[in-house]
């Protein structure tokens, strides 16, 4: 998985799929964790560095440092080193971001993520929509990757905040 990478409770407006332009689905993963819309948030974007696999899923991998710096998702390796994995278009916190995603290659070839809370019955909804697979240099195997990628990327999100995990 080269592509996947070689951070007061209130509802989140229900955010609409976008539709498969390029004939691929976009790629949808719900969990649930316990706590506030807030604390989820933070946990997500403050706390990354504390929870994503880096070993796996990096450019740098073990020993790296990932955060939501200004408008980006930033990779630093422990020489110095930094890797962008996205650009922050849409900030809405505690509620939502949207980011132009390409970790591990240009930001000519990103694909779109979009990161939702709201709050549920037992804590919080977190809602990944990963879609925009035709700014991706091999669309299908893109997806292919992410859809494999993101359920033990966010398993682990949720074992962080307290929740089981699967």
């Amino acid at each position: 998985m080269d592509n996947l990478f070689s951070h007061a409770a209130s509802e989140a407006a229900e955010t609409p799929e976008p539709d498969a332009a390029d004939g691929l689905d976009p790629v949808v993963y719900t969990v649930i964790v316990p706590g506030a819309v807030a604390r989820a948030f933070v946990g997500f974007t403050e706390h990354t560095h504390l929870w994503w696999p880096l070993q796996d899923h990096s450019v740098f991998g073990a020993g790296s440092y990932v955060e939501f710096e200004e408008n980006l998702i930033l990779e630093s390796a422990d020489d110095g080193r930094t890797a962008i994995w996205g650009s922050i278009d849409d900030w809405q916190p505690p509620l939502s971001f949207h980011a132009s995603w390409h970790p591990g290659s240009s930001a000519v070839w990103s694909t779109e993520l979009r990161v939702a809370f709201r709050a549920v019955e037992g804590g919080t909804e977190l809602r990944l929509v990963h879609t925009g697979w035709e700014g991706a240099e091999d669309p299908a195997a893109t997806r292919a990757e992410y859809a494999a990628g993101w359920p033990g990327v966010l398993d682990r999100f949720v074992r962080f905040m307290g929740g089981a995990g699967a």
